[in-house]
């Protein structure tokens, strides 16, 4: 997990970023496991 500043968290599989390291972590398992992005947690992504 990768922490950027403004507390912003990154999936280190996609790169999408996210308010909270919870969602985040959900996004890299996601990710990591089914290569590819699920929408129902994408949706909480930080442009």
């Amino acid at each position: 997990m990768v922490t950027e500043k403004n507390q912003r968290y990154a999936c280190e599989e996609c790169g999408l970023k996210y308010a909270d390291q919870q969602t985040a972590e959900q996004c890299e398992l996601w990710c990591a496991e089914h290569k590819s992005c699920n929408l129902e947690i994408i949706r909480h992504a930080i442009p």
